[in-house]
């Protein structure tokens, strides 16, 4: 099994990337035991501008070949933790590779969400691509914590 993001745009030093690394070592610790895998991260740059077509194109390029996929988008349904982790365990028991897909500032072409197996949201406001990687590796890593019976998360 193998877990990858692949993500719009790089993410630079700051907040965001250490929050993000943490929680993506923090979700590589829990999962060890548990058979998964460290999560990969993919990033891909427009440097043409050629808008969300291209960005689809090196995405799909960027996510391996028969992986479930999926896409974070506003209009995706609103999971819980418990249903991500659900997920994530029969994949991995299923030993199914795993692609989250987060898109760039003006989300993700028509074409690439067609595609998807699964659309999530976090919510039906829009957030800004770096925090959606922050959520996204906060989730994982509770989904994570869900299927090791640890206390991290609470109902």
């Amino acid at each position: 099994m193998r877990i990858d993001i692949a993500a719009v745009g790089r993410l630079r030093k700051g907040p965001e990337a250490a929050l993000v690394d943490d929680y993506l070592d923090r979700f590589a610790r829990t999962g060890r035991g548990l058979g998964l895998p460290p999560i990969g991260v993919i990033e891909v740059e427009d440097r043409r501008g050629g808008g969300m077509a291209a960005e689809a194109e090196l995405l799909l390029r960027a996510i391996p070949q028969g992986a479930a996929l999926v896409m974070l988008d506003e209009r995706g349904e609103q999971a819980s933790s418990p249903d991500l982790a659900a997920r994530l365990g029969r994949w991995r028991d299923g030993a199914r590779d795993v692609c989250f897909v987060i898109g760039g500032a003006d989300g993700l072409d028509a074409a690439l969400r067609s595609a998807a197996d699964w659309q999530i949201s976090f919510g039906r406001m829009v957030w800004p691509h770096l925090l959606v990687r922050v959520m996204l590796a906060e989730q994982l890593y509770r989904a994570a914590t869900i299927l090791a019976g640890s206390p991290y998360h609470r109902v």
